[in-house]
């Protein structure tokens, strides 16, 4: 493992370690920086003002990461009940959106939301001549790109227990009187938690960390952190403050990481405990 333990070091340990000083210095008078200790920029970083763009952040990524659950639990659990010879085939289409560039998928909304794009001409094609309200640069259009771009994450994460999750034990609980639906909420459901967390925390923290969507379909109508985080670094030439954000953003992603390796070690001890 030293190969790829040596490159993990220096491409990503490194790197979050300079942002991680870089974050106690102070912002130079012309930009730069001046290495003159301080704590200013991590109070900045709870402003009123920036810790609102942490709470809307969190909240377009949380919902994101929901309904992309909701939706891809949905579809792996479908890929799943089909025959084994079709479900690698389901697969591939599933994922086939990241055979294309995230920039090409993100602009590929902007040319079917816009007010020439292909929504308004199916509708106009069908005799509708009013004015449609505003499809692009939103909050809502914003998750919709979300969902959209990290659905296959979703899928992945909860085909994966689904797949491995044994019939015999569904169908003894139908056997024993279950309905489907007790069936699916007291043994497939608890069975396949580790699956949704982990899909949840994938979309999570690539949302909440994202800025290339909000700023291609939210139109720069309002920012989320990574957007501000781009702004300071390559606009307002404020690296200091730029890295105190990026660093609260790193702890909250390693919050929720740790948070979803203790559900699935929660769940794989009370499947151990209920096998034995």
């Amino acid at each position: 493992m030293t190969p790829a333990l040596l490159w993990l070091t220096a491409l990503m340990v490194i790197p979050c370690a300079l942002i991680l000083v870089l974050a106690f210095f102070r912002r130079g008078i012309y930009g730069g920086i001046e290495y003159t200790w301080t704590l200013e920029n991590l109070a900045l970083v709870f402003d009123p003002l920036y810790f609102r763009i942490f709470l809307k952040s969190a909240g377009i990524a949380g919902l994101s990461a929901a309904i992309a659950c909701v939706l891809g639990y949905a579809a792996a659990y479908a890929i799943a009940a089909m025959p084994r010879r079709r479900q690698p085939t389901l697969l591939f289409f599933a994922v086939l959106p990241f055979w294309s560039n995230y920039l090409v998928r993100t602009y590929a909304w902007i040319v079917l939301l816009n007010r020439e794009g292909l929504i308004v001409n199916i509708a106009r094609w069908l005799g509708y001549n009013g004015e449609l309200p505003s499809m692009l640069y939103t909050e809502q259009t914003v998750i919709v790109g979300l969902v959209y771009n990290y659905l296959p994450f979703v899928i992945l994460a909860c085909y994966a227990p689904l797949s491995r999750m044994n019939p015999e034990v569904t169908e003894a609980s139908r056997d024993l009187g279950a309905s489907a639906w007790t069936t699916f909420r007291r043994i497939t459901l608890p069975m396949t938690v580790p699956g949704i967390a982990t899909g949840f925390v994938f979309v999570f923290v690539l949302s909440i960390g994202n800025f290339v969507t909000p700023a291609l379909l939210g139109g720069g109508q309002f920012q989320m952190i990574g957007n501000l985080v781009y702004a300071q670094f390559l606009t307002a030439n404020d690296w200091p403050f730029g890295a105190a954000l990026s660093m609260v953003l790193i702890l909250v992603m390693l919050g929720l990481l740790m948070a979803q390796a203790v559900v699935a070690e929660r769940a794989s001890n009370g499947k151990g405990q209920s096998d034995g």
